[in-house]
């Protein structure tokens, strides 16, 4: 049985690591991508170990568009045959009102969160326009259907990755390209401790009183969108742990 191809953006931690690991057991070959060297090595070695897929590691900064075009064109003209693409680097900085927040900290959410998801996207939906074949699955958030107080810019960035979205899976109809939104709510990563500067304590008690979900809980998600037969797309689709009903409502004993 023939593999397919999946490249993962953000596979060092996370949603990426574990989507990953689950895609090469399910006869994937990968494309990894990270700025953190050592974990894409890392990562590298435990999936040969584990499974018998194929790994290419790609180092670079998808905030840069001249190493993200260079990255992406200096793979095999066999590994540009994309079947998945999971637009899953991502981040939160800061959390502060718009008055007093950190100028960088929206540079680098806007850069990262969506100018990155751009680039990355322009270089492999080209790819599978030319195949008339793939998927894409952007990883947008709660944060991209609704809005809260101390958020506004990374809420920004995830209501983008929601628009862009709904106009990629319009413009790549023709094509036979799926798209899909997946937007999780609380999910225990290291999502937190990015966003309050590798704060533990801050991070952790984002998370006491309920269950988050997991970065496993989305990996399973993605497999199971992945999966639907060629003439099934899931478009869009929020996923909650059980005691979250909004962005801001979590029920914590």
């Amino acid at each position: 049985m023939n593999h397919k191809i999946a490249l993962i953006t953000g596979a060092t931690a996370g949603i990426g690591y574990e989507t990953a690991l689950l895609l090469a057991q399910n006869k994937y070959d990968l494309i990894l991508t990270g700025r953190r060297k050592e974990r894409l090595d890392a990562l590298e070695n435990k999936l040969l170990l584990s499974s018998d897929s194929k790994i290419i590691t790609l180092n670079f900064d998808i905030r840069i568009k001249t190493d993200t075009e260079n990255a992406l064109n200096s793979l095999p003209d066999k590994w540009k045959a994309v079947d998945v693409l999971v637009n899953n680097a991502g981040l939160a900085a800061g959390l502060a009102p718009i008055n007093s927040a950190d100028v960088d900290d929206w540079e680098n959410m806007i850069d990262t969160n969506v100018k990155g998801l751009l680039y990355t996207s322009k270089i492999v939906t080209s790819w599978m326009i030319e195949r008339k074949s793939g998927h894409i699955i952007n990883i947008s958030s709660i944060a991209g259907r609704e809005s809260y107080p101390n958020g506004s810019v990374y809420c920004g960035t995830k209501h983008a990755v929601s628009a862009i979205s709904k106009a990629m899976r319009i413009e790549l109809l023709p094509y036979g390209i799926k798209v899909t939104t997946l937007s999780p709510g609380a999910v225990e990563t290291e999502f937190s401790l990015v966003r309050f500067r590798g704060d533990q304590h801050k991070a952790e008690q984002v998370y006491t009183g309920f269950t988050p979900l997991s970065a496993k809980d989305i990996a399973d998600t993605i497999l199971f969108i992945v999966t639907r037969p060629q003439h099934v797309n899931i478009d869009d689709l929020l996923i909650m742990p059980t005691s979250q009903g909004s962005a801001r409502d979590i029920f914590r004993k």
